[in-house]
């Protein structure tokens, strides 16, 4: 089989863009966690807060880490099969929304911690 010049090294690249982004899903995850922790215990604490609200909200950023450390690897898979079949593998549209609308709910809920909680 002969192949056109330069699509063995860009086969290269997109795996290893797919490398990256692999790992940025996980730093977006484990940032996601590291919130969690910081809403749901450390801020109450430091603030003197009722807890419980506080602990709602971090929650959802845990569960947040934990969707995108799994996208991460789902994504990566998804991927990697398309290129091994020479197809491109698009972002689902009902992946995107999900992860905008527990991004704008979580934003919208810290806001109002912000502003309202004692």
């Amino acid at each position: 089989m002969t192949r056109e010049p330069g699509v063995e090294d860009a086969t290269r690249r997109t795996r290893l863009a797919n490398e990256r982004t692999y790992l940025a899903w996980w730093r977006t995850g484990l940032a996601s966690l590291a919130v969690c922790v910081g809403v749901g215990r450390l801020v109450p604490e430091l603030i003197g807060a009722t807890t419980w609200p506080y602990v709602i909200v971090g929650a959802g950023y845990g569960l947040l880490g934990l969707a995108f450390i799994f996208v991460a690897y789902s994504r990566t898979r998804q991927v990697e099969r398309a290129l091994d079949e020479g197809r491109f593998a698009p972002f689902a549209d009902t992946l995107s929304l999900a992860l905008v609308l527990a991004g704008l709910v979580l934003g919208a809920l810290t806001i109002l911690l912000v502003v309202l909680v004692d």
